[in-house]
């Protein structure tokens, strides 16, 4: 908190991209209520361990439940607490050394079963809480301190190992881009199904990318964000593609499956088939 911005009651580095990420959730959650007539307490935001951890504290009064859980859990997190309360609106809030190491292995299962929750990852190419430690989608080369002399390992591209993992939604954008980003974290939540919305955050303190993601005419730095063209097919894999394997940074909804059934569909549909045994059902079953 600071006399600045005294609605802040947690530490973020000035100019930290997270700060737009927040504001942007703030709105879409504002907007998801006011369309469904959903209370605040009627959706989960569940955290793992970084930066972006601290977006499970929102405002004060009514608002989401947070859960801050553990590093790169926070799917089987979310899993559970949508198998509980399908109801429920579950939102996942992580970042790229979160979501993408440790984490990575559940993104998968996740999406083979196309579970309806939204991810909002924050990606700013660096561990920025332990002290700016290489991630996966740090660049070749980079200067880090688990990295003194360059790191090795090419940067994981997320939009492609998404689309290939099989998730039913993916959107990208630009952490400066409040009100964009807001409304791509809205379609997601309005998705049936597993939904992604990657975004460029960058750490102002170890890894600094605004210059370089929008452009900077007196550096000579041309903007590596670009706008997805209105007349994308989003529908097709094959276009979402072509997208994601484009040079720069897309901006907007990269693909959205618009059959996929959710997960919670489908074990409706299975309740309804399964029918629970009465009391005296279940004793007799044990009777020889």
């Amino acid at each position: 908190m600071s006399k600045k911005n005294p609605e802040y009651d947690f530490a973020w580095c000035p100019g930290c991209g997270d700060f737009g990420v927040r504001r942007a959730l703030e709105f879409a959650l504002r907007d998801w209520m006011n369309e469904t007539r959903r209370r605040p307490e009627d959706t989960v935001v569940v955290a793992g361990i970084g930066c972006s951890g601290n977006m499970v504290h929102m405002l004060e009064g009514p608002q989401p439940f947070g859960f801050h859980g553990i590093h790169g859990r926070t799917l089987p997190i979310a899993f559970g607490v949508k198998m509980a309360r399908p109801d429920l609106n579950v939102v996942v809030v992580a970042g790229d050394g979160d979501f993408l190491s440790i984490g990575a292995e559940h993104i998968g299962p996740q999406a083979q079963r196309n579970l309806n929750v939204t991810a909002v990852i924050m990606d700013n190419g660096v561990y920025g809480l332990t002290k700016g430690q290489s991630s996966p989608t740090t660049e070749t080369g980079s200067i880090t301190s688990t990295t003194p002399f360059g790191k090795l390992e090419v940067p994981m591209r997320p939009l492609e190992m998404y689309l290939t993992w099989g998730v039913s939604f993916v959107a990208s954008c630009y952490s400066s881009r409040v009100k964009d980003l807001a409304r791509l974290i809205m379609e997601g939540m309005k998705h049936p199904g597993f939904a992604v919305v990657h975004v460029q955050s960058p750490c102002t303190t170890y890894n600094d990318t605004h210059d370089i993601l929008k452009g900077d005419i007196k550096k000579g730095l041309a903007p590596k964000i670009w706008d997805i063209p209105p007349d994308h097919d989003a529908a097709s894999l094959e276009a979402a593609y072509e997208v994601a394997r484009s040079p720069g940074i897309p901006m907007g909804i990269i693909y959205r499956n618009p059959k996929s059934a959710s997960l919670d569909q489908r074990v409706a549909e299975l309740a309804l088939k399964a029918k629970p045994k009465s009391v005296q059902e279940l004793v007799d079953s044990y009777l020889v």
